[in-house]
């Protein structure tokens, strides 16, 4: 078949195999092109097909030669379906994970499930034995408590008040106001339980009660701040709510694995273009005008970048730096003070007819495609193409 881009709001309901695969290779590259990290040797990634996890598997596997786990939530192709990028994506990374002779193996369920846990535990026991790093990078809007059964849902909403401001159809490239009513209490607490640290802690005690966590293993979880124009909508609202909850659960982390030596960290990440960032109104608008200052500033990072610098400058580099909540700050380019004061600059201006001239809409749209293996650099997309690719080491 032909595949092309379908798209219905901020998701992409179809997706290239070859275009991702193109994509992985192209982040593999980036990794083989810097200096090898001194990393973990097996590793566990929760939530590995697309963004940043997808990125913390290349970066351990190329980058420190390590064994790796990716557990994760996508479908294969179906018929006139294709399969979710994120297939495809972990299709690509096997087939660079061959090359380099590293061990690789992959998890398909829902993570938040006690049944997804044991199966991962008793194949890290049977392959590899013990795991020295687990990354934590679970996105989904829904999460079904492994114990009591309720399932909860997440929203996107300030707290205590409505929100206005600008925000952006990047299809169309239209600025336009928005107004976003505030959150019950149920809601935050709903959106707490799906991506506030509990599945997280669920995790690393079954892992470290299983013996499955060597002698100073490492975890980490990712979180988002942000400047001042996203806080009433982000960090302020119900999903910084959660990350609040996350950040506090790495501080007990800490604590439960102070018997084996280990750490616990919550690292802060740069703004990208993801399918969850796009979800959330203000924030695409806000991006396309940071990529925009941060490239002039010849500052900007994607994923993989911004992966291979956490792992080698900060989780083994000479010293773990921390800021005064004991985060990990790899946004500290994005929030650099002459960013922040040229983003802010242009936000106040934007507008339809300047927001091509004051911001990347150019840049975003085309990562938004390539997050589902569309506009990939030599790839013929008017070819006829196999959407059934089959999954290599899938457990």
């Amino acid at each position: 078949m032909i595949i092309k881009p379908k798209t219905r709001g901020f998701i992409c309901t179809t997706a290239h195999p070859e275009g991702c695969a193109k994509q992985v290779e192209k982040q593999v590259e980036y990794v083989k092109s810097q200096k090898k990290i001194d990393g973990p040797a097996n590793v566990l990634v929760i939530g590995s097909s697309t963004g940043y996890g997808l990125a913390s598997r290349i970066t351990a596997a190329v980058g420190a030669g390590a064994n790796t786990i990716g557990v994760f939530f996508d479908k294969p192709a179906e018929g006139a379906r294709t399969a979710s990028a994120g297939w495809y994506n972990t299709a690509g990374f096997e087939a660079e994970a061959a090359k380099l002779g590293v061990k690789s193996f992959n998890i398909v369920g829902d993570a938040f499930s006690n049944e997804i846990k044991t199966q991962t535990i008793d194949l890290i026991k049977k392959e590899l034995g013990q795991v020295d790093l687990v990354v934590y990078s679970v996105a989904s809007p829904r999460r079904t408590h492994p114990v009591t059964g309720e399932t909860f849902t997440s929203v996107i909403k300030p707290i205590g008040a409505p929100y206005s401001n600008k925000t952006m159809n990047f299809h169309t490239g239209e600025v336009s106001m928005t107004t976003i009513e505030p959150a019950t209490e149920e809601e935050v607490q709903q959106t707490i339980a799906v991506m506030g640290g509990e599945d997280w802690k669920m995790w690393i005690d079954a892992l470290q009660e299983a013996g499955a966590l060597a002698q100073g293993a490492t975890t980490v979880a990712y979180s988002y701040i942000g400047p001042e124009v996203t806080h009433a909508i982000y960090r302020e609202g119900t999903i910084g709510k959660a990350k609040n909850d996350l950040e506090q659960t790495a501080n007990v982390l800490k604590e439960s694995l102070s018997n084996i030596g280990g750490r616990a960290f919550v690292s802060v990440n740069k703004a990208l273009v993801t399918q969850s960032s796009s979800a959330i109104p203000v924030v695409p608008l806000y991006i396309s005008a940071l990529y925009r200052v941060m490239k002039e500033k010849e500052l900007h990072e994607n994923c993989i970048e911004q992966m291979y610098r956490l792992f080698a400058d900060r989780l083994y580099g000479e010293e773990t730096s921390v800021d005064e909540k004991g985060l990990i700050r790899v946004d500290d380019w994005e929030m650099r003070e002459d960013v922040q004061t040229e983003v802010t600059r242009r936000w106040n201006e934007l507008s339809t007819d300047n927001v091509e001239e004051l911001s990347d809409l150019a840049g975003y749209r085309r990562e938004f495609f390539q997050l589902f293996g569309f506009e990939s650099d030599g790839v013929d997309y008017e070819a006829d193409t196999d959407p059934n690719v089959p999954m290599p080491n899938l457990r």
